[in-house]
C-alpha cells in the first residue's frame, strides 16, 4: 500500500511543480513524465527510510518487501525492481483511465464524489499487488 500511495502522492505534487511533458495526453491529460519520475524517486526514498529506520530499529517481526528485495537482489536490483513496481502503478492508473474514457465516463462511480470513483482509489494497486506478492514469496 505504502509504495503505491507514496508514488501517487509524489507523482501528483512533482507533476504539479515540474510537469512539462505530458505522459498520455489522450488517456489522462493531467499526468506528466516529471510526475512519473517524482513518484519513482519517492518510492526509492521510502524504501531507504523503511529499511534503515523501520526494519532496522523498530523491532518488527518480519522484513519488509524493501529489505527482502535488497537482501535477495542487492541494492541496485532492489532499486530497479521498486522503479518497476512504481511504473506498474502508473500503468494501472492509465488502464483505468482508458477504460473510463472508452465508456465515456468521467468517474468510475459516484460512491466517492470528487475522487473519480472507487476504481480510482485502487487502480494503481491492482497491478502492483500480485507482482509484489510474487517478489515477497521468493525465498532468500
Amino acid at each position: 500500500f505504502c509504495l503505491v500511495w507514496v508514488s501517487d502522492i509524489a507523482a501528483y505534487f512533482g507533476g504539479r511543480a515540474f510537469g512539462k511533458r505530458k505522459l498520455a495526453l489522450a488517456i489522462s491529460p493531467g499526468k506528466s513524465w516529471e510526475g512519473v519520475w517524482s513518484g519513482m524517486l519517492a518510492v526509492l526514498l521510502l524504501a531507504w527510510l523503511w529499511v534503515n529506520f523501520i526494519d532496522g530499529r523498530a523491532g518488527v517481526d518480519s522484513q519488509s518487501l524493501y529489505a527482502h528485495l535488497a537482501q535477495r537482489m542487492g541494492v541496485a536490483g532492489a532499486a530497479l525492481t521498486l522503479v518497476f513496481l512504481s511504473a506498474m502503478g502508473v500503468v494501472g492508473d492509465l488502464v483505468e483511465s482508458l477504460v473510463k474514457r472508452s465508456a465515456g465516463a468521467k468517474d468510475s462511480s459516484g460512491l466517492l464524489p470528487g475522487h473519480g470513483g472507487v476504481l480510482d482509489r485502487v487502480d494503481a494497486l491492482l497491478p502492483v499487488f500480485p507482482i509484489a506478492l510474487a517478489l515477497a514469496s521468493l525465498s532468500a
